[in-house]
């Protein structure tokens, strides 16, 4: 049996940054905080078992496409066969993830506002857009958005994800997102069985 794969696409995440950014309950701040670094703070994070504060954490940490590839595998996992303005929205974020240019990065943004944005695939979708470029219609002068809004859309549609099914076993499910996540962090796909 091999080792696990370290998950090197936390390396860059700054752990005093993601706590700013993630919104921790006290108690998960305080056993990621002085960690060496983002994996050490996650894994404190979910030696406590609050594995909702571990996704959120997940969901700032980890580089922008993946997470936002991690938030598609989590609304997929939940539901594989949305309805067809979420499916399309779900879409557009992975075509994102897989050629992060602009016309579809916006695409991903009206794809989000057709499906209303309700759904885990609608916010994964916003994430794609928030992840750079402007917040302003072409043509106009450049509004970029700010740096944590890709974590803030990515950690939204993971918990709406977790929630969606059984809100009853909504631990459960943030446990198998966050292994998910590690699963990327790793170099792997993040699919959810």
């Amino acid at each position: 049996m091999s080792a696990p794969r370290p998950p090197v696409k936390l390396a860059s995440a700054v752990v005093t940054t993601v706590l700013e950014r993630a919104d921790l309950a006290p108690e998960a701040a305080a056993a990621a905080t002085g960690c060496v670094d983002a994996a050490a703070a996650l894994a404190a994070i979910v030696r406590l078992g609050m594995m909702a504060d571990a996704a959120r954490f997940m969901a700032h940490a980890l580089p922008k496409r993946e997470a936002v590839w991690w938030a598609c595998m989590c609304a997929r996992a939940t539901d594989p066969a949305p309805a067809p303005p979420d499916a399309e929205a779900l879409a557009a974020a992975e075509a994102w993830v897989r050629r992060p240019e602009e016309d579809l990065r916006r695409a991903a943004m009206a794809r989000a506002e057709a499906a209303g944005f309700r759904s885990a695939e609608a916010w994964a979708a916003v994430g794609a857009f928030w992840s750079g470029g402007s917040m302003a219609p072409p043509g106009q002068p450049v509004v970029p958005p700010a740096d944590h809004l890709t974590g803030v859309a990515v950690a939204g549609a993971v918990s709406l994800a977790a929630v969606r099914r059984e809100p009853e076993r909504a631990e459960a499910t943030f446990r198998r997102f966050v292994e998910s996540g590690l699963d990327i962090a790793a170099g792997g796909s993040g699919r959810i069985v």
